[in-house]
């Protein structure tokens, strides 16, 4: 049966390298990296140091200033985030204000939600009492609460809520998101994942796992995709969400298309809570749901942009699994690890890396995977982008993502064609 055509009309980002779409394809195009020592608070007695932190963060227009004094760093992320993309969605003035609001809206998860006004309220519980907690304490904790936030400020009534699976939250509310359009129950939404975990108990918590790189005296090469000398991930934060509409929605307002939204395809490995299936057998499902939900055969594939955290059984377990679902055609896929440049952002993830695969599609241009050195000897015979960005013109583009719990979940974008 033939499907729904849905399409990108609209991205919005935060990021170590700010809130511009263009400016952050720019930089990992450069090789940049935003891994810096981690400044906004002390963490000298730790083993890792560094991570993909935003620094000095400006809501901006987007945000009431007392608002955003209030709010979780999460919240103050995706609200920008979602806002700057109605913006590149051309939903301003006059053509916002025209918008059916009952038919458009907002599925932005988290991974962890407000860990900031957590730590903060469990502080003040203990060092001042539980009548000096904030009464913003519970609403501002739970993980739901920027996408609400976001659809109380623009007035959006359509379906909204959250999900939450882990690194692979921000590919399942994509995904989620787009059935709503197929469904038609919705005309626009706006989805995604946002994150903010770099402070001192979301640092311990990675650290007890033993999951960090601890390459402190050169943290800009910390993060190193399926590099033999990979010690670990390194934490990011922000978040990354795209406008989707129906292609029938987005013509009619003549809305900017970047990008089409082909499928996708969720599945769990159902072996571990932390460690990822060696065999990639639950990876392969998640491909192949996806390839069936965009109606595609696997050879339209000519890029994935790799979940690939610089985790040492994580990264191998990904290629098992694509090495698996793609055959032999695997050789005729370039892959990159958009994490090299502003490592691993958590439930924020997929939407980052969503933006990324879309500006390679826009762009005909593949920013490298950096730090990849001395690859695993597994990978030697693929294309993995290694330190210097490559042109492709692009026939479909595949983004990972994969969660704590087994979750796994996989999109499929493509240039869009009339």
């Amino acid at each position: 049966m033939k499907k729904k055509r849905i399409v990108v009309t609209g991205m919005g980002i935060s990021s170590c390298f700010g809130t511009d779409v263009e400016e952050f394809y720019n930089k990992l195009l450069a090789g940049t990296s935003g891994i810096v020592p981690i400044s906004n608070f002390p963490c000298e007695d730790y083993p890792t140091r560094f991570a993909g932190e935003i620094k000095d963060f400006d809501t901006g227009i987007y945000l009431d200033k007392k608002q955003a004094r209030r709010v979780d760093p999460y919240i103050r992320f995706a609200i920008v985030a979602g806002k700057k993309a109605l913006e590149m969605s051309n939903l301003t003035g006059d053509a916002f204000e025209a918008l059916d609001k009952t038919r458009a809206g907002v599925l932005v998860g988290s991974g962890m939600g407000g860990m900031n006004v957590y730590a903060d309220g469990v502080e003040t519980l203990v060092t001042k009492g539980f009548k000096r907690l904030t009464p913003f304490f519970v609403p501002f904790i739970i993980t739901n609460m920027a996408g609400a936030l976001l659809a109380i400020d623009l007035g959006f009534m359509g379906p909204n809520y959250s999900i939450s699976t882990a690194c692979a939250t921000a590919n399942n509310c994509i995904f989620s998101a787009a059935q709503h359009i197929r469904n038609g129950e919705a005309d626009l939404m706006i989805c995604g994942g946002s994150e903010a975990a770099v402070l001192p108990i979301g640092l311990a918590g990675f650290v007890a796992c033993k999951a960090l790189s601890e390459r402190n005296e050169d943290p800009s090469k910390a993060s190193r995709p399926w590099d033999k000398n990979r010690d670990g991930f390194v934490m990011g934060e922000g978040a990354g969400v795209l406008v989707l509409e129906s292609l029938e929605h987005a013509l009619k307002r003549g809305a900017p298309i970047y990008a089409e939204y082909l499928g996708g395809g969720v599945s769990c490995d159902a072996n571990h809570m932390t460690d990822p299936r060696p065999d990639g057998l639950g990876v392969k499902l998640c491909i192949e749901a996806a390839l069936r939900d965009a109606q595609i055969e696997k050879e339209r594939i000519n890029y994935v942009n790799a979940h690939a955290t610089s985790t040492l059984a994580g990264d191998l377990a990904e290629i098992n699994a694509l090495r698996s679902a793609f055959g032999d055609h695997l050789k005729n896929v370039k892959i990159n690890a958009t994490k090299s440049m502003i490592g691993h952002c958590l439930g924020a993830a997929g939407g980052l890396e969503a933006v990324a695969t879309i500006q390679a599609i826009r762009t005909g241009m593949l920013h490298p995977t950096i730090n990849l050195d001395d690859p695993e000897d597994a990978v030697k015979d693929l294309d993995l982008v290694p330190n210097v960005a490559k042109p492709l013109d692009i026939n479909a583009a595949l983004s990972n993502s994969f969660g704590f719990g087994g979750h796994n979940s996989t999109l499929i974008f493509a240039p869009y064609t009339p």
